[in-house]
């Protein structure tokens, strides 16, 4: 079998590795133990930062796994190795001990799956309230209600001009027009952001966290790109950072009033196919040069506006490689993301997938 390197045993495998360099830069790598790899192609990443916790569920290590979502990092490793990954509303998962606010609560404790009923499975242990954290005492008890059979669903291929993979493309679009067949109405759309705005918003908080995160603990980040994201985070003003947190409020008022017209919104959950390993990000994406956050740009608005999102596989690439969509819905709206999931593997079927690992 194939050296697939994700660290954990027993029921639930505990993926992360390296915070907060695997965190905050989608892929998942560790100065011990080395590079993590795609149990569908060894050659190739998870993605991350719960790349280890895909890979040990993708390989069968494990049934179940516990990921942090900051900006993606369930929904897009779940993407990369064929499994179900939730992003929680914020709330729904009491936020008490040992996560750090790096990402202050944009970063959200979830579960990745192999099925989804195993999903909501591990939701529910997650998912009781706790005293200590004020958020999760709004929220109403975690339930997967009855399917509405009709969800009104906002399809949305791409961000702006940002390149999509051809496959991922096509893939998701048929998966769009599968649940319109389902009974759910459809209409592609543009999403109502747009990238620089999302990009405006996280990046004060991911560097002002990172930098807050070494003063507390000490040390330096190993990676280049993160060196200087912790040094731009230092030289933030408190007007920036506080202009963020503010602008982020905004952002959720916003969104909230956004699903009263729609129930759901349906992207592609990474922009990219998995790339080489030892690679940081891909470097282009359909033949256009892009930036280390390239593949990222589908995920972290649900971040921003504290909405759970899921991410479900569909069609694979020519090449066997797992690709996925994702759901997000209105804060609160875990279990209903939950019900289409279910309708979804009812209707489409991927638990008897498996990377050959011989």
């Amino acid at each position: 079998m194939p050296v697939v390197r994700a660290r954990g045993a027993g029921m639930v495998v505990l993926g992360k590795t390296n915070v907060p360099e695997s965190t905050l830069q989608g892929y998942t790598d560790n100065t011990v133990h080395g590079v993590t790899r795609n149990p569908w192609n060894i050659a190739l990443t998870p993605g991350g930062s719960s790349g280890g916790a895909v890979a040990a569920v993708a390989a069968g290590l494990g049934p179940l796994a516990l990921g942090t979502d900051g900006g993606g990092s369930i929904r897009r490793p779940a993407n990369h190795a064929g499994l179900v990954g939730l992003k929680p509303s914020i709330g729904r998962v009491p936020r008490c001990d040992g996560l750090p606010a790096i990402l202050l609560d944009l970063e959200q404790i979830g579960p990745i799956a192999r099925t989804t009923a195993d999903l909501v499975a591990l939701l529910a242990l997650l998912a009781p309230p706790d005293a200590r954290d004020p958020a999760c005492r709004a929220m109403p008890p975690f339930a997967v209600p009855p399917l509405a059979p009709r969800q009104r669903i906002l399809f949305v291929p791409r961000l702006g001009s940002n390149p999509v993979d051809p496959e991922i493309a096509t893939s998701v679009a048929i998966a769009a027009a599968q649940l319109g067949g389902l009974g759910h109405h459809i209409e592609e759309g543009e999403a109502p952001f747009t990238l620089d705005e999302l990009n405006a918003l996280f990046s004060p908080v991911g560097q002002a966290g990172l930098a807050w995160l070494l003063a507390e603990r000490g040390g330096e980040p190993a990676a280049p790109m993160l060196r200087e994201m912790a040094a731009a985070g230092r030289a933030l003003s408190p007007q920036a950072v506080f202009g963020s947190v503010d602008g982020i409020a905004a952002f959720r008022r916003r969104m909230a009033g956004f699903f009263g017209a729609w129930d759901l919104i349906l992207t592609p959950a990474a922009a990219a196919l998995p790339w080489p390993a030892e690679q940081v990000a891909p470097p282009t994406i359909d033949g256009r040069a892009v930036g280390p956050r390239g593949h990222a740009v589908f995920t972290n608005f649900a971040n921003l506006a504290g909405l759970p999102g899921i991410a479900l596989p569909c069609q694979p690439s020519e090449a066997g490689l797992p690709i996925g969509f994702q759901l997000v819905g209105p804060s609160g709206a875990d279990g209903l993301l939950c019900a289409l999931a279910a309708e979804w593997e009812a209707a489409r079927p991927w638990a008897d997938r498996w990377p050959e690992l011989a």
